[in-house]
């Protein structure tokens, strides 16, 4: 009997923390309860002493098209990108009203019934369509407060049809901004790989290479000091452009300290991932982010999240260090699938795992 009442304790959990607010409940689960030292430690003192020394990087893309600021563009990118492992863009060419369209239909998305929802839920990581709940469900021991939508997005044709039907605009606001996103990421690759010291010939196999769109949603919380959105992790591919609605939430590492990223109205959020990191032999590095919660409102967010196609081996550039001098192993999609199945695939762990031992004389500190 009391199997039974913990197996379906256990069930409920697994339909959502959406599912869970809309039942009413007024305290936080055990289940999502982190340990002390893991708890988002965030108070008024600590926001007023980091904000004046912080200032996230901003890139406007306008003024690659410009002779006169092609190079400070590019120089503060290679800033960005090496200091701190993420930065804002503006003039990018995603209309506001694309951004608001693509917010709104993720809301609505996660509005419908559990019962519309839950025909996207899958335990395959694989699958090219996957509604689920927390961060990594397979592995986590607790639970956070965040359902999420995954559309694998490349090629479009063949993965269109497993697309959700419901709410009726999702796939066509979800192709449009699939769309844009795809050419901002281009965009940016195209100037990264220019202060990396390389040729934009690469590009060809980013355009045909794995994109996922992440719609997420993080519901109002009765107790955020107990629980995060999701836990302190860097992602996989090469970049991540974030949306964010207005409601702050995103935290990322900076040093010793946990910042908290203001969505600025028309702005995206870009953060590097370990294949860059990787590809770029530690000169660049994907950054630690985490996702708070609050308890007066819902936050929903769109990480457009691109690398190589699925096939592709990622390496340090041989035409940016030696063979000697790698500090990274060669890697795949297929390997970081494989390590999020049997990891919780917090912190920085995956890349850590890919990391050669005994280098002697890295090219780059």
């Amino acid at each position: 009997m009391v199997m039974k009442k913990r197996d379906e304790e256990e069930s409920r959990y697994f339909k959502g923390v959406k599912t869970l607010c809309d039942s009413g409940i007024k305290k936080v689960p055990s289940k999502y309860i982190l340990p002390v030292p893991e708890r988002p430690q965030i108070n008024v003192k600590e926001s007023k002493k980091t904000s004046p020394r912080f200032k996230l990087p901003t890139i406007d893309l306008s003024l690659l098209q410009d002779c006169n600021g092609r190079s400070q563009v590019l120089h503060s990118l290679s800033k960005a990108c090496h200091e701190y492992g993420f930065f804002q863009v503006v003039n990018h060419g995603i209309p506001n009203e694309s951004q608001a369209r693509i917010i709104s239909t993720a809301k609505r998305f996660f509005e419908l019934t559990y019962e519309e929802r839950a025909r996207y839920m899958s335990n395959n990581i694989r699958a090219p369509v996957r509604y689920g709940t927390s961060f990594n469900q397979l592995q986590d021991g607790v639970f956070y407060w965040r359902d999420f939508l995954k559309l694998n997005c490349y090629p479009l044709h063949k993965i269109l049809p497993f697309w959700p039907s419901s709410p009726l605009e999702l796939r066509e606001e979800a192709i449009s901004y699939a769309k844009k996103s795809k050419a901002l990421f281009l965009v940016l690759m195209e100037a990264i790989l220019e202060t990396l010291g390389l040729g934009p010939s690469m590009l060809k196999e980013l355009e045909e290479g794995t994109h996922m769109m992440v719609m997420n949603c993080f519901p109002s919380c009765p107790e955020p000091d107990l629980t995060l959105g999701m836990p302190p992790h860097s992602d996989f591919g090469f970049l991540t452009i974030l949306l964010q609605d207005e409601v702050k939430g995103l935290q990322v590492k900076y040093g010793d300290e946990w910042i908290t990223v203001d969505p600025i109205s028309g702005s995206l959020f870009v953060n590097i991932g370990d294949h860059l990191e990787i590809f770029s032999n530690g000169r660049y590095k994907s950054v630690l982010h985490r996702v708070l919660v609050n308890s007066s409102m819902s936050r929903n967010s769109i990480a457009s999240i691109h690398s190589l196609p699925f096939d592709s081996i990622v390496r340090p550039s041989p035409e940016i260090v030696k063979e000697d001098q790698r500090l990274y192993k060669d890697t795949d999609f297929a390997s970081f699938l494989n390590y999020m199945t049997t990891h919780e695939a917090k912190q920085k762990q995956f890349i850590e795992s890919r990391k050669l031992a005994n280098i002697i004389n890295p090219s780059f500190q």
